[in-house]
């Protein structure tokens, strides 16, 4: 089942290690019935899994066909897992998206994908919805924003945004993707929701900054970050709009909703999915060329990658309370959400015997317990997936 996506060029370029190459990395087209039944061996009752837009809408239109190979593929891959008392948990885009939308409209630079991206979406409830319960419509719209248009990662044409100070292109994206989301969850709830009994979230990246000293100038860094992390994604969907802060520091390079945009985004979500990884020092900064790759160079804060409680083995940060402080953040600003954990791990690369895992068993089990002590403040924390 091929398909062109705007991320299969650039991995095509990539080396691997054993020389091994990108298209035969990952069997899980022709092994999907292998890897359910290692799921249903392990325990585990819910897998989340994305549809690629391009392997069902090879050019992303439905006038460009669909592809009923593809079709077919996530329908019996969706069945095998209910099959096996497995829930599926669905993400509509992560990441990828037909590269022809890229070529021939500038991908989500343009407001016209927002049709698209519905055409996309009907199809996906229309088809699979009697299943699936679980919807997701982006995963991490915050990092193909920053990655992709403000500092260039698989994206060779994006502005000079560090140079010129006057970057544009990531907020045009992201305030597409909040519509295309608006979009999607009015489309789901209007057509589909009430028969098929489902919900409809969004999941955000959710590293936790914590100020880098106890001067009120870190201390106002740190916060800046969380609203340009979270608040530009959660702002406008319980709020209306972007905070202040970014309208202030951003300006009228920020895109600005219509009061019809406004009135669709507003509450255009039933749970609030959190990627959370780490905890990273934040700290105020003018001056550009002193900030981390990642950084948003608006935000007038940097974090040069400094993690807290480094752990030698991953070269991830190991802190479990900057979790517990993210959801009673949530909780506290955005009106107490249902929330999932939709990923949470660390990596262990320098691993001599990988049965002998004890670093990444502590990570997890005292990530769970610090999800314990949320829901003892009333936190909504509906489900935790590894």
């Amino acid at each position: 089942m091929h398909a062109t996506g705007v991320l299969k060029q650039y991995y095509f370029r990539a080396t691997f290690v054993d020389g091994d190459k990108f298209s035969t990395l990952i069997e899980h087209y022709k092994r999907y019935k292998e890897d359910v039944q290692h799921l249903k061996h392990l325990g585990v009752n819910s897998y989340r899994m994305t549809i690629s837009w391009s392997r069902v809408m090879p050019d992303g239109t439905l006038k460009g066909g669909i592809n009923k190979e593809g079709i077919n593929f996530y329908n019996n891959l969706i069945n095998d897992l209910l099959e096996n008392d497995i829930e599926p948990f669905v993400t509509i885009m992560h990441f990828d998206y037909p590269l022809a939308l890229h070529q021939k409209l500038r991908g989500f630079l343009n407001r016209t994908i927002v049709n698209h991206y519905k055409d996309y979406c009907n199809l996906l409830f229309k088809t699979y919805g009697d299943r699936v319960k679980h919807w997701t419509t982006f995963n991490e719209p915050q990092v193909t924003a920053i990655h992709n248009y403000m500092h260039g990662y698989d994206n060779d044409d994006r502005e000079p945004c560090q140079d010129t100070g006057m970057c544009s292109e990531a907020y045009t994206v992201l305030h597409n993707f909040l519509i295309c989301h608006a979009t999607a969850a009015k489309l789901y709830r209007k057509k589909f929701q009430a028969t098929q009994r489902g919900e409809i979230g969004i999941v955000l990246q959710a590293p936790n900054y914590v100020p880098y000293s106890s001067k009120s100038e870190d201390v106002d860094a740190a916060n800046r970050l969380m609203d340009f992390s979270f608040g530009w994604v959660l702002d406008p969907i319980y709020y209306g709009d972007y905070p202040q802060i970014m309208r202030k520091l951003v300006g009228n390079r920020l895109p600005k909703f219509t009061k019809k945009e406004e009135n669709m985004i507003k509450g255009s979500l039933d749970f609030v999915g959190v990627n959370y990884y780490y905890s990273v020092f934040a700290r105020h900064e003018s001056n550009r060329s002193n900030m981390f790759p990642l950084d948003n160079f608006d935000a007038l804060a940097a974090t040069n990658g400094k993690l807290i409680f480094l752990d030698q083995y991953s070269g991830m940060s190991v802190y479990p309370k900057g979790l517990y402080d993210l959801l009673i953040y949530m909780k506290e600003k955005y009106q107490n959400p249902n929330i999932y954990i939709t990923e949470n791990g660390i990596s262990s690369p320098n691993m001599t015997n990988q049965l002998k895992d004890e670093n990444r068993i502590a990570y997890i089990a005292t990530h769970i317990n610090t999800t314990k002590a949320a829901i003892e403040y009333v936190i909504f924390l509906i489900l935790f997936i590894l």
